[in-house]
C-alpha cells in the first residue's frame, strides 16, 4: 500500500502535532529552492549523504523531464544520501518552466561540481555560456545517465556553425558524427521502432547481464513502460546490454508482446573518451517518461545505475528503495502537454 503523509498521522500511535513538526523540519533540512526560483536543489538526512553530487538536466517538449527528475532527485536525495540539483528549461522573460524553450537552461555551472549527469534534454540549442559547462563536465570524462531523448539532447538548427553545434545530433563533425548522442550514449535518435502513443514497451533481461553479473539489474524484474520501443541502428562494441525491449501491443501492462518486429536494446552501459583522453562511465535507457517512472522497477534500475556510474556499485542494496517522497502524480506525454504556469519550487 502506497504511504502518503495523510495515512501516516492518522495512525493513533503518533500525535499528529509530532508528526506534523517533524515532516516540517524533515522539509527544511531535505529541500530548497534557489532564490529566483530557476532550479531545485535536495540535502539528504542529516547522516546520510554519501558525498556525491548528481546533477538532473531537464528540457524536453515531450516526455515531461520537468516532472520526473525532481522526483528522481528527491528519492536520490531522500533514500540513497545523493546530493541533487534539478535543472529545468526556464523561460527567461517570465522566469516559468517552458520545455518548448530550447535556449535556456540556467544552473549548469552546477555541473563544476558534479559527480554524475543525469540528462533527459531533447533538441537544445544552448547559448555558449551554458553549453560550455557541459562541454567541460564531459572533457573531463566525467560520467553520464542519458534517459529517453538524451540521444538527441542537442539541436543546433539556428546556428550550425556554432562551436557546440557538434553535439547535435545531425552532426557530421568528424569524431562527433551524431553528436552528444552517438559519441557518449552510444546511438542517437534512429526512429519509432513501435507505433508511437499506441504500443508500449516490455523490458526483457540479457541474461548474460543478470544481476549476480551486473549490480545495476538487482531488485530489477519487470518494468513495462507506456513509451514505444527506439530504434538501435548500432551500439559500439564497448557496449554491455542490460535490457531489450519488445513492443506491446497497447499501451497497458497487460498487452501481449508483438513477435513480429525485432526486440531492441533499451538500456545499456558503456564508456566514452575524452577530448581530453579519459574515459567516463556511461548509462542510457531509451525508455523515460514521466509516466514511464511509475514503474517501481524502472526507478530502482536508474537509481542503482546513479550508483554504478560514480562507482559506488559495492554499495547498491539487493533492492533499493525507490517510494515515491511525496506525491507523485505523472502526466502523460505529448507535444506542448506540460503544465503550464509552473515555476521549480512548484516540484518541490
Amino acid at each position: 500500500m502506497k504511504k502518503t503523509l495523510s495515512s501516516v498521522l492518522t495512525r493513533k500511535s503518533i500525535p499528529i502535532k509530532y508528526a506534523l513538526t517533524a515532516a516540517f523540519l524533515f522539509c527544511i533540512q531535505f529541500s530548497f529552492a534557489q532564490k529566483n526560483g530557476s532550479w531545485l536543489q535536495f540535502t539528504p538526512p542529516a547522516g546520510q549523504a554519501n558525498g556525491k553530487h548528481i546533477v538532473l538536466v531537464g528540457g524536453d517538449e515531450e516526455y515531461r523531464s520537468e516532472e520526473y527528475l525532481p522526483m528522481l532527485a528527491k528519492i536520490l536525495s531522500a533514500r540513497h544520501g545523493f546530493r541533487t540539483t534539478v535543472l529545468f528549461a526556464i523561460d527567461p522573460e517570465t522566469q516559468l518552466i517552458d520545455p518548448n524553450y530550447s535556449q535556456n537552461i540556467p544552473g549548469l555551472e552546477f555541473l563544476s561540481s558534479a559527480d554524475l549527469m543525469i540528462i533527459g534534454s531533447r533538441f537544445r540549442e544552448l547559448p555558449d555560456q551554458q553549453m560550455e559547462h557541459i562541454h567541460n563536465y564531459l572533457f573531463a570524462g566525467k560520467p553520464v545517465i542519458g534517459l529517453r531523448t538524451a540521444t538527441h539532447a542537442f539541436h543546433y538548427s539556428r546556428n550550425p556553425d556554432n562551436k557546440y553545434a557538434k553535439y547535435g545530433y545531425k552532426s557530421m563533425v568528424k569524431g562527433w558524427e551524431g553528436g552528444f548522442g552517438k559519441r557518449i550514449l552510444g546511438e542517437n535518435w534512429v526512429n519509432h521502432h513501435g507505433t508511437h502513443t499506441k504500443q508500449g514497451t516490455r523490458a526483457l533481461i540479457n541474461g548474460l547481464e543478470a544481476a549476480d553479473a551486473n549490480p545495476i539489474l538487482k531488485g530489477v524484474n519487470d518494468i513495462w513502460t507506456s513509451t514505444d520501443v527506439y530504434g538501435i541502428k548500432s551500439l559500439p562494441s564497448n557496449s554491455n546490454v542490460l535490457l531489450w525491449g519488445q513492443i506491446t501491443d497497447g499501451m497497458t501492462p497487460s498487452a501481449a508482446g508483438v513477435w513480429t518486429k525485432s526486440i531492441m536494446p533499451i538500456a545499456w552501459t558503456r564508456t566514452y573518451l575524452s577530448e581530453s583522453g579519459k574515459t567516463g562511465r556511461v548509462f542510457t535507457t531509451t525508455m523515460g517518461a514521466a509516466t514511464d517512472f511509475a514503474s517501481e522497477d524502472l526507478r530502482r534500475l536508474v537509481i542503482n545505475a546513479s550508483y554504478w556510474a560514480v562507482g559506488l556499485e559495492k554499495s547498491i542494496p539487493a533492492r533499493s528503495n525507490v517510494n515515491f517522497v511525496g506525491i507523485y502524480e505523472p502526466t502523460m506525454f505529448s507535444m506542448n502537454g506540460f503544465k503550464k504556469n509552473k515555476k521549480p519550487a512548484d516540484y518541490k
